[in-house]
């Protein structure tokens, strides 16, 4: 699971440093420095996922990705909403609404394969 999800995030983190003028049509504009925050969130998916697999803080890398997938469902919204076209990412709604309902999925995935929580199985993974 844990090498799964660093796949996405490190997928996600070159898409962002390659091509940031597409990520930024999703990106609310109520978000400041918009091209800013779109190159260190693609640092951040990097590093966080080199953190997942290898990193003494795997805990910690596990936690700060669930809060950025909270963070970025906005951008998810906005993408779904507005119908923004995206190169490889379809603007139907077959793709948008899995998209939204998974992301909850994804913060729970963040947390349970770095070890920063156990449920719904209960018992200690250490």
């Amino acid at each position: 699971m844990r090498v799964v999800l660093a796949v996405f995030y490190t997928t996600a983190g070159i898409a962002h440093l390659l091509a940031p003028a597409q990520l930024l049509a999703i990106t609310p504009s109520w978000v400041p420095f918009r091209p800013q925050v779109i190159l260190i969130t693609g640092v951040f998916e990097l590093t966080a996922s080199t953190v997942l697999l290898v990193g003494p803080q795997q805990k910690y890398a596990g936690i700060l990705m669930a809060l950025y997938a909270l963070c970025v469902w906005p951008a998810n919204f906005k993408h779904a909403i507005e119908g923004i076209d995206l190169p490889y990412i379809s603007s139907s709604w077959w793709y948008h609404v899995p998209r939204l309902a998974f992301q909850p999925i994804i913060i729970w995935w963040a947390l349970f394969c770095s070890n920063a929580i156990n449920w719904p199985f209960g018992s200690s993974r250490d």
